[in-house]
């Protein structure tokens, strides 16, 4: 796998520009110090969560729990009082604890006023924020968003590792059926079980306190905290119908028929999927193989 790939890093850009060099052909870039100017770039601090939001009871994921490995059907698996959780991610040592998917407005409407939805990602879903926390060496699992909408993911805090993927590659990923995600661990990359890795080609970068990335639409995304820190994160639909299309699928068909199958078959569906997972890479392989040749 190669990683080496550069990714555009801007210190600002205009909608048109956006637009014209980022959004419509699908391209992703870092913004750096989108927020810097905002009051959440100079106020936005786990410290300012602890006093402003600590005594609210919030929904915690434990990486170290992988009954939902298989699916991209998720639920919490702990409540804690918020305060407690930023106490455990501000530690110097890894955590497996994590929160995704934070809807932050509705349980603070101020934080909308102190990072409003940046010009350049205004749309019919500009109202809506989501926050992630983690900790150190905490990660995401490499995944792309079931709705295929694109993501200005913007980062507090501290630093966090982000590695990017196009869609193009998501055969050689050994992408499971049914969901967005693939069982590839980015972190112990193993290339003899899962060769098609080899022709894949990404980008790495690491984001610093009120830095952005544009995602685009069905960008797989594997993401790394440095440090305990936080991001929030704007969608914009996808550009194009056939994604706005896809993403409904994903949604209304294949996730609720991959839950009812990992209920009702347990480990042997993973199994299965796995062996499609596997099949699909080496018809991808022998594919992009024969194309080479003939070229």
């Amino acid at each position: 796998m190669d990683l080496k790939q550069k990714i555009d890093v801007v210190d600002t850009t205009g909608l048109k520009d956006f637009n014209e060099h980022y959004f419509k052909p699908q391209k992703p870039v870092v913004i750096k110090g989108l927020a810097d100017n905002k009051i959440a770039g100079k106020r936005w601090t786990i410290n300012y969560f602890k006093e402003t939001m600590g005594d609210l009871e919030i929904d915690v994921f434990d990486n170290s729990n992988k009954k939902s490995a298989s699916s991209a059907f998720t639920m919490p698996d702990l409540k804690m009082k918020f305060s407690d959780y930023l106490e455990v991610i501000t530690k110097d040592e890894k955590t497996d604890l994590r929160i995704f998917l934070f809807d932050c407005f509705k349980s603070n409407p101020t934080l909308k006023k102190e990072f409003p939805c940046p010009e350049i990602f205004k749309g019919v879903l500009d109202s809506v924020g989501y926050m992630f926390f983690g900790g150190k060496d905490t990660t995401v699992r490499i995944h792309y968003d079931i709705d295929m909408s694109n993501v200005l993911l913007t980062h507090f805090g501290g630093r966090k590792k982000v590695v990017l993927i196009a869609p193009e590659y998501n055969d050689f990923l050994y992408r499971l059926p049914y969901n967005t995600y693939s069982l590839i661990n980015l972190d112990a990359i193993n290339h003899k079980k899962y060769p098609a890795l080899a022709f894949v080609k990404g980008y790495e970068c690491v984001l610093e306190h009120g830095d952005s990335i544009f995602m685009p639409s069905g960008y797989w995304h594997y993401m790394t905290y440095l440090e305990g820190s936080f991001s929030i994160s704007y969608r914009k639909l996808a550009p194009t119908v056939q994604s706005k299309l896809n993403g409904f699928v994903n949604i209304a068909l294949k996730m609720p028929y991959d839950k009812l199958m990992n209920k009702v078959l347990g480990s042997k569906w993973l199994t299965m999927k796995e062996q499609i997972a596997q099949r699909k890479a080496m018809e991808a392989v022998k594919s992009l193989r024969v194309l080479n040749v003939n070229q």
